[in-house]
């Protein structure tokens, strides 16, 4: 008798269905608030079930960079780098946090121990990403080594250091202590940390206790599982004969009806309806065989035996979903009557048949075709049995559309109406469905302005028994986009200048599409000048003419240039600028000692303080404001050191008078009472006025030493004036203004020794004028 065991501990670990729960949550959310819902990798290694979750309008990407500011992001269960959630901060991702404990677990004993200066070896696999967030957390002291043979690999590197080590949750124990052991020998220096996930644990004990006892083992799980492979390793060591299974499409049926005590074990990302679905299609196998052997063993009967059975035969009527052929003894308008050998007659109504032109049935049709149909009713109240010939041809087109599932060819499907999630469509007599998020490679709102178009579309899904087909348009406008951006690439060439149209804008750069293939224009490579934000010179959807300055197929990255197609100013400065030149510049930037005018973008020319006015200027901004305007002359062109000197008051007229600003008086003062003609009369000529008076007679008061006090005094002013207080300067300003001064300056010099040799030179100065 033929047996077949689950494994006790099998399916989905705590760590995993946390994760599946968590993007159930969140794609559920997301679809309500019309947003789209991403997940940093494949939520689980499982095609079945990614296939499942990418039908829902869960977005699989490798990276955050293939996710726009702002969006919805689903960290799955092995955990990300830190790196990762600082970018998402900084790019304000909503990141939902679905790890699994233990592996977070992991992390904190990774960063503990690498914050307490100790080297952490991780043993797992180093391409596995599970082992590359923990590297991360990890930091620069750490090592990844698979087997006891990376770890002899690595032993210079690890002598005399304090080890900690850590393990991916899903690898043998037995691996796990021969690596741990070796370790020991390196460094006497060690904390052994079993970060095995206990579920794992479990998994793998009971598929050596179930293959030990077994004739066959078949495993349930993904070809890219690292936990599917471990259980594959682990009862093959115990059992001569092991199946590795994604789906039911794997099972070896015909080879397992050879063995009598079937054992299955699944692994921690197996979801349960694919091992529920392995479990059933071997026992309907195995009932199918003794159905058989039973038939056969009917057969050997005797002659008479033989006879009745005939006579059984014909009796029988066939069931619902049989294929029978019959002769055609009647045929008319609507329908044609068939005899199928047994005691009801079948009848094949017009409506069931796929008829390619107008003709009628009487010209289709004659007495005595042979015809085959599909059963769909044993009784249809008449004492017939209902035919379809669409039911029958439905199979065959259920075997095109598997057929083009495997080679993934394009078929296409009819849209017909619209459903709740997506869209109903049919390939010839099968109805498939489509999901929303399917039905474009962009947003869709409404799925009915699909609905009578003819779409080609890719098979995603098929399962005849249950009647589903599953189909995706966004898989075939992808993969055609490949091929675009395939031909795109052989197309380009550094150097090459192309048209683009720009797109969206990040406040490092511009993403322009060059014909399909999106390139990246860094700020700095926009304007030879400065910009703050790129939307300062460029906007959404205009078209330019852009360099491209490098490529990376393989990372699908290109860098673009606009800056380049125009020469860079001090390349031609003599063509465009001379001394003694007057032209028009905007204020930049304003310093202590003077204000930057940007000429043109990227060129920059310097007013200091003495040439702004004709009159003594001690602050800045009280001449001059960032942004405006003004006319300047050209001191000086210093190519070496790609300096300008300006001037302002060069271009103004010396003997100007000055605009004094008049306050007006406001309407609500009283005006002063009007001095009476008699007493003006009176006054002598020769008085002064009052105020006139009073000033003559402080002056004539004032002692000689005080007046040459003040001048003295206002002596130092005017000297000190171009000095500004250098305590306040950053080291560039600093730089930049011993070089205005003509002082030069050590290369390695701290802030305080600039100051104080400029501080000295300027002294020096002074006591020689």
């Amino acid at each position: 008798m033929r047996t077949i065991t689950l494994a006790e501990h099998a399916g989905f670990c705590f760590g995993v269905g946390q994760a599946v729960q968590a993007a159930c949550a969140a794609l559920q959310e997301a679809v309500q608030d019309g947003e789209t819902l991403y997940c940093l990798g494949p939520l689980i290694h499982n095609k079945e079930a990614a296939r499942d979750f990418a039908e829902k309008g869960l977005v699989t990407v490798d990276a955050l960079d293939e996710v726009p500011d702002g969006a919805r992001v689903l960290i799955r269960a092995h955990g990300e780098p830190p790196e990762t959630f600082e970018e998402g901060a900084r790019r304000s991702l909503a990141l939902i946090d679905a790890t699994c404990p233990f592996v977070n677990k992991i992390h904190d004993l990774a960063q503990q121990a690498a914050q307490a200066d100790r080297w952490v070896v991780i043993i797992g696999d180093p391409a596995h990403p599970e082992v590359a967030g923990i590297t991360g957390w990890a930091g620069p002291s750490s090592t990844v080594v698979e087997d006891a043979a990376g770890v002899e690999a690595v032993r210079s590197t690890l002598e005399g250091k304090p080890l900690t080590i850590v393990a991916q949750t899903t690898i043998t124990a037995e691996k796990f202590s021969e690596c741990a052991d070796r370790l020991r020998e390196i460094s006497k220096d060690v904390i052994v940390c079993d970060t095995i996930c206990q579920a794992t644990k479990q998994r793998q004990n009971s598929a050596r206790k179930l293959a030990e006892v077994s004739d066959a083992m078949v495993v349930v799980g993904d070809r890219s599982s690292s936990n599917s492979q471990k259980l594959v390793e682990i009862c093959k060591n115990v059992c001569q004969t092991v199946y590795f299974v994604e789906n039911i499409g794997d099972l070896p049926l015909q080879e397992l009806q050879k063995c009598c005590k079937i054992g299955v074990a699944a692994s921690a990302s197996a979801p349960e309806r694919i091992i529920k679905e392995v479990i059933a299609t071997m026992s309907e196998d195995f009932t199918k065989e003794v159905q058989t052997e039973e038939m056969e063993q009917t057969e050997e009967l005797s002659g008479m035996a033989s006879f009745m059975d005939e006579i059984e035969k014909s009796l029988r009527l066939p069931t619902r979903g049989e294929v029978v052929t019959g002769e055609v003894v009647q045929v008319t308008d609507d329908y044609i009557v068939i005899n199928l050998g047994c005691k009801k007659d079948g009848v094949l109504p017009k409506s069931e048949m796929v008829l390619e032109d107008e003709r009628g049935l009487p010209e289709l049709f004659q007495e005595g075709d042979e015809v085959q149909a599909k059963v769909i009713k044993s009784d249809d109240g008449d004492g017939n049995i209902l035919l379809s010939k669409k039911k029958l041809q439905s199979g065959i087109h259920w075997e095109e559309i598997t057929t083009a599932l495997d080679s993934r060819e394009v078929v296409s499907a009819t849209v017909v109406k619209e459903v709740k999630g997506g869209v109903i469509a049919t390939y010839k007599e099968v109805s498939g469905f489509i999901p929303m998020s399917q039905l474009a490679d962009h947003y869709v709102e409404n799925a009915a302005e699909f609905v009578g178009k003819t779409l080609p579309v890719k098979v995603t899904r098929v399962d005849q028994r249950r009647n589903k087909a599953v189909f995706s348009h966004k898989a075939f406008l992808q993969e055609e986009k490949q091929k675009k951006i395939a031909e795109i690439w052989q197309t380009l060439n550094v150097g090459d200048v192309v048209e683009g149209k720009v797109m969206r804008f990040t406040d490092y750069g511009a993403f322009v599409d060059i014909g399909g293939l999106d390139g990246l224009l860094h700020i700095s490579e926009i304007s030879w000048g400065k910009l703050r934000h790129p939307q300062e010179a460029l906007s959404i959807g205009e078209t330019i003419n852009v360099k491209i300055l490098s490529m990376n197929e393989e990372k699908g990255k290109i860098s673009l240039g606009l800056k380049q197609n125009t020469p860079e100013p001090w390349s031609v400065i003599d063509e465009n600028y001379s001394e003694g030149q007057v032209i028009e510049g905007k204020v930049v930037q304003l310093k202590e000692y003077g204000a930057f005018v940007e000429l043109e973008p990227g060129l920059d020319g310097l007013v200091h303080i003495s040439e702004v006015a004709h009159k003594r200027v001690n602050k800045i901004s009280d001449e001059l404001s960032v942004g405006q305007v003004v006319n300047t002359k050209v001191l000086d062109i210093d190519k070496e050191r790609r300096r300008i000197s300006l001037s302002i008051k060069e271009t103004l007229d010396p003997n100007a008078p000055e605009i004094e600003e008049v306050e007006e008086v406001p309407e609500d003062v009283e005006a002063v009472d009007e001095v009476p003609v008699e007493a003006v009369e009176e006054a002598p000529v020769e008085e002064a006025p009052v105020e006139e008076a009073g000033e003559a007679e402080a002056v004539e008061e004032t002692p000689a030493e005080e007046v040459e006090a003040v001048e003295d005094a206002e002596g130092e002013d005017e000297a000190s004036g171009d000095v500004p207080n250098l305590k306040k300067f950053k080291k560039s300003e600093l730089t930049a203004f011993a070089e205005e001064k003509d002082i030069e300056l050590p290369s390695k010099a701290t802030n305080a020794e600039m100051i104080e040799i400029i501080e000295q030179a300027l002294g020096q100065t002074g006591d020689e004028e």
